[in-house]
């Protein structure tokens, strides 16, 4: 689960953060890792409890065009992740390799990685944790490097991380406080950790070993998002002491001076500096030498080739909850793959390397477009009695969670309206309008869903909400074939 945390765009929303703000909004990330620690609960508690994953839930209580309509939601923000993924590769194996891989190269070269993943998925999964596990040490290994090297502000980074004030900060900050929120909490994990607790088998006829795997999971995701905020500050850190305010005017000089073939990149005027996960390793190039991008390149590739398989996970339990669509991995990646590649691919090769980096605020606002359709329906099914008997949410968890609902939601769209106004184009903001009547839409009914599975009888305008309500075609023909083959065996056995 920290890979989940530690994807290209979380770093660089990371770095960003630390050079738009200093240390200022640390704070805010581990509030941010902190609200999404109690997602995972949710999720976790789900998926041991019922012994189903989010996806399947919502496949077997949600109607039909609702579920078809989650479900394209969810498979954009995996694919919008697979994207990111794909970007920081390319980026790392363009540094690593001095430029002489293009960055359609490197995203070429990602195509081949993923199958190497599959390949080994064959030989079990408890390698291809330990495989993870390996990645994750690279990190903390490459980005700790960074921060010793740098050796930022102790007294700083600790106020920064436990005093929630910000003084001084203007729109610039606000909009990285929004945006570092919306980079850290994804939706597509809140459909991973549920089916991904699964693997482990739990007696759920067993009151007791449900509530000891629950307290287990708990203890799992403390740890995974304790190490993946430990990284996550790190990069921060870095950014926040090296080069807060720095202007591109300044960079450019200490570039030159170090022969770096990339001085170009920032032009010499007064302006603020502003930096991307291509970029960061550049200039960290210029002020450290080449070791430290090299180690910075390492980092990233990591992140983006741990996050690969990650996502590959993430779409088959999607596909298989939501449309009892059973593909092969190979397959699954194939479709997803070929999507995420193609304009990523046509962005390299055609525009400039900002103009791939740039399209990770894009992608970000993507993910906090899909948050809610997230969001609401773990919420809504781990406050069901008839869901989850015993272990539903009570009323102290349903008001924190609709509240932690509410923020992110709040916050988010904040950000994507930001985003918008930002592009100055009168276009984005008539198709901007239409598609968020349809967007409000239908968080309204997942909303409305909500509020009748908890009880709030007063809106169900005679519908209701239950764990009977929905039994799709699917179901109704594996119960079929199942008490079918009962029957056989009864038989077999009479006789």
């Amino acid at each position: 689960m920290s890979i989940a945390y530690l994807d290209p765009g979380n770093i660089e929303s990371d770095l960003q953060s630390g050079a738009i703000a200093g240390f200022k909004i640390i704070w805010v990330l581990l509030l941010a890792t902190i609200l999404g620690l109690m997602l995972q609960r949710l999720s976790a508690r789900l998926g041991v409890v019922t012994g189903m994953q989010l996806a399947e839930v919502c496949r077997r209580h949600y109607p039909k065009f609702p579920r078809i309509l989650l479900w394209l939601m969810v498979e954009l923000a995996i694919i919008g992740s697979d994207m990111q993924e794909v970007i920081g590769s390319a980026i790392a194996i363009n540094l690593l390799s001095v430029g002489r891989i293009p960055l359609w190269g490197g995203v070429l070269i990602t195509i081949i990685d993923t199958f190497f993943f599959l390949f080994l998925d064959k030989y079990g999964l408890r390698k291809l944790e330990a495989l993870f596990a390996f990645f994750i040490a690279v990190m903390a290994v490459t980005f700790g490097y960074e921060y010793v090297t740098v050796k930022p502000d102790q007294v700083q980074l600790l106020k920064g991380m436990f005093v929630p004030t910000c003084e001084g900060c203007g729109t610039r900050e606000l909009q990285q406080a929004v945006g570092t929120v919306g980079a850290v909490i994804m939706p597509h994990n809140i459909y991973l950790y549920s089916a991904l607790v699964r693997s482990r088998d739990v007696n759920r006829a067993n009151k007791t070993e449900v509530k000891e795997a629950n307290r287990y999971y708990l203890i799992e995701a403390c740890m995974a998002l304790l190490l993946s905020f430990i990284i996550n500050v790190f990069v921060v850190s870095v950014f926040a002491e090296a080069f807060y305010n720095k202007t591109n005017g300044q960079v450019h000089e200490v570039c030159a001076n170090s022969s770096s073939p990339h001085s170009d990149l920032f032009p010499n005027n007064n302006s603020t500096l502003n930096v991307d996960i291509y970029k960061g390793g550049v200039v960290l190039g210029c002020y450290f030498g080449a070791a430290a991008l090299y180690i910075w390149a390492i980092g990233i590739l990591a992140a983006g080739q741990s996050s690969t398989m990650s996502g590959t996970y993430t779409g088959q339990f999607v596909m298989e909850g939501f449309l009892n669509l059973k593909w092969s991995r190979f397959t699954r990646v194939v479709f997803t793959r070929t999507i995420a590649i193609t304009p990523t691919l046509l962005v390299a090769v055609f525009q400039s390397v900002d103009t791939l980096t740039g399209m990770n605020d894009l992608l970000n606002v993507l993910m906090s477009l899909q948050l809610p359709f997230a969001l609401i329906p773990v919420l809504t099914f781990t406050s069901m009695g008839s869901v989850m008997h015993d272990f539903a949410n009570g009323l102290v968890w349903k008001i924190i969670g609709g509240f932690i609902i509410l923020i992110i939601c709040c916050i988010n769209i904040y950000f994507v309206i930001d985003y918008v106004r930002s592009l100055h184009v009168m276009a984005f903001y008539i198709v901007a309008a239409v598609i968020a009547v349809a967007y409000l839409s239908f968080i309204s009914y997942l909303v409305w869903f909500c509020l009748v599975a908890m009880g709030v009888q007063t809106i169900a305008c005679g519908r209701t909400v239950s764990a009977s309500r929905v039994m799709i075609l699917e179901d109704q023909k594996q119960t079929f074939r199942r008490t079918g083959s009962q029957r056989s065996a009864d038989t077999s056995t009479f006789q």
